[in-house]
Parts: C-alpha cells; structure tokens; sequence
C-alpha cells in the first residue's frame, strides 16, 4: 500500500495511483461528470478518495471555471409543504453527488422576486431551480433571468416561458376530472377553496380553472369560490364558516390536501359525516391523506420523485454548449379514497 504524509492534503494524482486508473478518470467519477465510467472503476475512485480523505478543492476549481459551485432553489415560501420538501431533498442528493451545494430563496411577494433575481444575476449559483405559487416571478422576470444564460429549470403551467427548461403538470385536467366525479355522484353545491393567488387572478388557471371547466361541462352555474387552501388553520376557520351557513355545500374540493384535510376536522367538529353529508377532495396526493378519516381523494403524482426534474437542472450546468430548451410533462390524476 501506498503511504502518504498525513501533513499535507491528498491530491486527485494519489487517488488515481491507489485506485490504479488516470488523474482524468478521478475527475470525471468525483466531479460528476457524464462520462462513461464502469460501475467497478467508479467504486474504486470512490474507495480510494475515501480512504485517502480526499475531497476535491471546490475553491481552486471555481476560481479556474468562474462557477461557484452552487445551484439554487427559489420557493414560494419555506417549511410546511410537503412537495416542496421532496422537492428540496431530491435537489440537495443530486448536488451533493456532484460536488455542488444549495442555496435557497423565498419569492413571496414582488419586491422578494426582483430581490431574487438580482441576487441570481449577481452570481450567487451557477443555476436554478425554480417552483413558485402566484405571479410574483413574472414572465418577463424569468425570461430576463434565463436571456442572461443562467440555467434555469422552471416549474409552471405557464406558456411563453423561453430560454429554460419548463416542467408541467396537467392539474387543470385532473381537477376537471375530480370535481365531475363529484357532480356525477349527485353533488350540486361543490366549494371550491383556492389559495390566495388563485382567489386574486384576472382569470380561472390551474386547479382554479378545473373547477370551473367541470361546472360548465354539466351546466352548473354557480360557484362558490373562497380562500383559505394557504394554511391549516386558515382552512380549517374557512371550512367551518362554509359547513355552518344554512346553504352549506355538499363537496369541497380544497386546492391543497393540507387544507383538505383540516375540512375533514372541521366537518366532524360540526356533527357532519364525510362523505355522507360533504365530500371533501384535496390537492397535492400527500402521505398524510392515507391516515385521514376517512382518507382523502385527492388528485396529484402517483409518487413524489423529483430526480428527473433536478436531473435537467444538472445536465445543463455540464452541458459543454448550453442544450435547448426541453419540456417534460409530469402526470396527476384523480386518486378516489372514502372522503368523496
């Protein structure tokens, strides 16, 4: 075995010569790159390095490459939802497999999404992941953010995006789908209960849009639009406040399963069985909704992974030249459980 002085720090060259492979193959395992590399060379780069304690020095090469070695996650806010903290996970596994590290913002508000687009292009992370609630992070925001040659990956149902990577999901369709089942099973009076941003726009999109795309399909005419899908509490106050008038609704489709079920609680805190005197379906397809009771219909993901969407993020930023945008299209569907 080779022996090295323990006074100075393992270099890429004395990994190679203990894993028997070029300083080339060393950088290629350890930085992440896609290069092909075979499943029984890769181990030992990494046997070697981690015997040797051998990290790679992220400050040399992010002087020698301009990059930082940091990728960024932009959030509507922090804590409390769940796909947002898979979302989080999935990112921080892939950077931490790549040598990189992440910083995250919040865009709450306008002055937050101009605050964090300066921050971007000031440099702050080589790239950016990007999944945002409400219209603070406009169009033409994201498009002078991406016009600067920042990777960018943007997770919105929004059209006209360019010069990124623009991930979708159908969810105006499966809610489409949800609030019909609904209306078939002989609801009339379905509530619809939005986040804030969906209650403030100047038109119906998204789930929003679904609900209202279902009414008109079997001509039904009002709606029954409120708030209250942004927090537990908030719901729960706006559950019961709709469940306690004498017109109460019959179904309540809440935009978040958070708030679907604190509409649950609500409900049986009043005396009403769910489904028999109001169904309830939610949004999101969290873990949580198979303990309710009863569980919750929802509609969302089959599964939360988010490697395919981080993966893009990655591609970019080792990409030699930079790709073209792409666009992937992520499935919800309608998930019947007993609340409906």
């Amino acid at each position: 075995m080779l022996g090295y002085s323990t006074n100075m720090r393992p270099t890429a060259r004395q990994v190679a010569e203990l894993a028997n492979v070029s300083v080339a193959t060393v950088s290629y395992v350890l930085s992440g790159k896609n290069r092909p590399v075979a499943a029984e060379t890769r181990q030992r780069v990494l046997d070697a390095a981690r015997q040797l304690g051998y990290t790679p020095d992220q400050a040399a090469r992010s002087l020698r490459k301009r990059r930082t070695q940091r990728v960024c996650l932009v959030l509507s806010s922090f804590g409390g939802v769940p796909s947002d903290e898979r979302l989080a996970t999935d990112l921080h596994e892939m950077a931490d497999a790549r040598g990189y590290s992440v910083v995250s913002l919040s865009v709450y508000s306008e002055a937050r999404a101009k605050s964090a687009v300066e921050v971007l292009r000031g440099g702050i992370a080589d790239g950016a992941l990007v999944n945002l609630g409400g219209d603070h992070l406009t169009r033409d925001l994201l498009a002078g953010l991406a016009g600067t040659g920042l990777p960018l990956v943007v997770m919105s149902n929004e059209s006209g995006l360019a010069g990124c990577d623009v991930v979708r999901t159908p969810e105006t369709e499966a809610t489409a789908e949800a609030v019909g089942h609904l209306l078939d099973s002989g609801r009339r009076r379905v509530a619809f209960m939005a986040h804030r941003h969906e209650v403030y726009r100047d038109r119906p999109a998204g789930r929003l849009l679904g609900y209202t795309t279902a009414l008109d399909r079997h001509g039904v005419e009002e709606r029954i639009v409120t708030g209250g899908a942004d927090d537990r509490v908030s719901a729960y106050q706006t559950a019961t406040e709709l469940l306690s008038s004498p017109d109460r609704p019959d179904a309540i489709f809440a935009a978040s399963d958070r708030a679907a079920i604190s509409a649950i609680w609500a409900a049986r805190d009043l005396g009403l069985s769910v489904p028999g005197d109001v169904a309830i379906v939610g949004a999101g397809n969290i873990d949580e909704g198979l303990i309710s009771n009863p569980p919750l219909s929802t509609v969302g993901p089959l599964r939360h992974d988010y490697t395919d969407v981080v993966r893009l993020l990655f591609d970019r930023l080792q990409a030699e030249e930079p790709p073209p945008a792409r666009e992937i299209v992520r499935s919800w569907t309608f998930i019947r459980r007993g609340s409906s």
